[in-house]
């Protein structure tokens, strides 16, 4: 990812770490489906996402990160995600 969406994204997980999903919202990230979030970055370069889903504790798994092409999340990208979080234990 270019230098500009690794400063968002690290941006919205210190967001995340200080206030808790609950109390951040859009436009930095919004639920997808099931336990599925989604990170919402962009800069000069394009457009990035990175799903996500809370885990036991105060834990964030970051499942999976894409450069966003299209309007809506692609289903290739969530099928990632949710063979990622089967596989953890």
């Amino acid at each position: 990812m270019p230098a500009d969406i690794r400063a968002r994204f690290l941006h919205i997980a210190e967001l995340l770490q200080d206030f808790g999903p609950q109390r951040v919202g859009l436009p930095h990230i919004r639920p997808l489906e099931g336990k599925l979030w989604e990170m919402r970055m962009q800069g000069r370069d394009g457009i990035a996402r990175a799903i996500y889903v809370a885990v036991t504790g105060r834990r964030l798994l970051v499942l999976h990160v894409f450069a966003k092409k299209t309007r809506s999340t692609p289903r290739n990208a969530l099928d990632i995600a949710h063979k990622r979080l089967d596989a953890t234990p």
